[in-house]
C-alpha cells in the first residue's frame, strides 16, 4: 500500500471514531496516580514500568467500532507520559492499526514505540523494518528489537547502522519462552551493545530471576517482561478467588494488579507489557506501577502465596 493510501486510510478512521463518545473510564484516566519510572541503563532516559502489548489485542478490523477500544486504549496509556507500546511485524494488523490511531491523539510523539524485526537476511530484514516506519508513521523507531533471535547475526548490523544514523534509539533482542533463556544469554555475553532484553517472566513463569535477569542487570541492560499473565493462564488460576486483605494494604485492588506489581518490583525489570485493547483494563493495569514498589521479602510472601493456590 502506498504511503498516500496510508494517509487516506488515517484520515477516513479518524473522522469516523471522531463521532463515537469516549468510554466513561476515560474521565477517570486523569485521576490515576503515574505510573513509577525506571531508567533504561544505556541513555538513563526514564520509562513507564507498566507499558502495553499488542498482539492479539490490537489486531482488529478497519471500521471505527472496531477500533475505538485500541484507542481509549492508547489515549489511558499516553496519561503516563512517554508510555511504552510493543508490536512486532508479526502481530498482523498491530502496527498498521497504532500508525493509524496515533494521530488521533493530541501528543504522539509521546509514545515509546518498540516493534520488532523477525525475518530472515539483510535485505529482507531492511525491508521489513523500512514497512514499520511507513505503517506506524513515524521517522524514528525508540526500541528495534530482533525477534526471538532469528537471524540476530544479521540483524544486529543493520540495527548498530540505523541507531548511528539516529534512526533507531535503542536495539534489543527478544525471546517469550523458559528454553529460550540460554539462547538469550549467550547472545547477551556476544553482544556488548545491547539496551533491552525482552523475555517471559511473571508469578508463573519465574524463571528468568534464577540467573537471566542478574546476567542483564551485570550488563546494564533493561528488561522487558512479556507475558506477566501468561496468556491468560494467570487469570484461569486466580478466578473465583478472593484477593487476600493484606494484598489491598499493599495498594493491590485486583488479581491483575498483583501480578503486574511482583513483576515490576524486581530490580532487573524495566517495564512490562501487558496486553489489552480495552481502557478499563489498561486503568487497573496502570495502578500497579504506582505507590511503591515491593521488597524481596514481600515478593517472596506472594510467590509463596499463589503456589498455594
Amino acid at each position: 500500500m502506498s504511503n498516500e493510501s496510508i494517509d487516506r486510510r488515517r484520515r477516513l478512521i479518524l473522522q469516523a471514531i471522531g463521532t463515537l463518545p469516549l468510554a466513561a473510564g476515560m474521565a477517570r484516566a486523569d485521576a490515576q496516580p503515574r505510573t513509577i519510572r525506571k531508567p533504561i541503563p544505556s541513555s538513563g532516559e526514564l520509562i513507564p514500568v507498566i507499558g502495553l502489548g499488542t498482539s492479539g489485542v490490537f489486531e482488529v478490523g478497519e471500521s471505527a467500532a472496531e477500533r475505538q477500544g485500541p484507542l481509549e486504549t492508547l489515549a489511558v496509556l499516553q496519561r503516563l507520559g512517554n508510555a511504552v507500546v510493543d508490536t512486532s511485524p508479526m502481530y498482523d494488523e498491530a502496527e498498521q492499526v497504532i500508525g493509524e490511531l496515533l494521530p488521533a491523539l493530541p501528543s504522539p510523539s509521546q509514545f515509546f514505540l518498540a516493534t520488532k524485526v523477525w525475518t530472515r537476511g539483510r535485505n529482507a530484514g531492511i525491508a521489513q523494518m523500512n514497512n514499520s516506519f511507513r505503517l506506524l508513521g513515524t521517522d524514528v523507531i525508540d526500541l528495534m528489537q530482533i525477534h526471538n533471535l532469528l537471524d540476530w547475526h544479521t540483524h544486529i548490523l543493520t540495527l548498530r547502522e540505523w541507531k548511528q544514523q539516529g534512526r533507531i534509539r535503542h536495539i534489543g533482542i527478544t525471546h517469550y519462552r523458559d528454553d529460550a533463556h540460554d539462547d538469550l544469554a549467550r547472545v547477551i555475553r556476544q553482544l556488548p551493545d545491547l539496551d533491552f532484553v525482552q523475555l517471559n517472566y511473571s508469578l508463573l513463569e519465574p524463571a528468568a530471576e534464577n540467573w537471566l535477569l542478574p546476567l542483564c542487570a551485570e550488563r546494564g541492560i533493561a528488561v522487558i517482561a512479556n507475558r506477566p499473565f501468561v496468556r491468560g493462564g494467570w487469570f484461569s488460576l486466580t478466578r473465583g478467588k478472593t484477593l487476600p486483605a493484606w494484598a489491598r494494604e499493599l495498594g493491590i485492588q485486583s488479581w491483575a494488579q498483583f501480578a503486574l506489581k511482583w513483576v515490576v518490583s524486581h530490580p532487573a525489570i524495566s517495564c512490562t507489557i501487558p496486553g489489552t485493547g480495552k481502557a478499563r483494563h489498561m486503568l487497573d493495569n496502570i495502578q500497579a506501577g504506582a505507590g511503591d514498589l515491593l521488597d524481596a521479602r514481600t515478593r517472596a510472601h506472594m510467590q509463596q502465596f499463589i503456589r498455594s493456590l
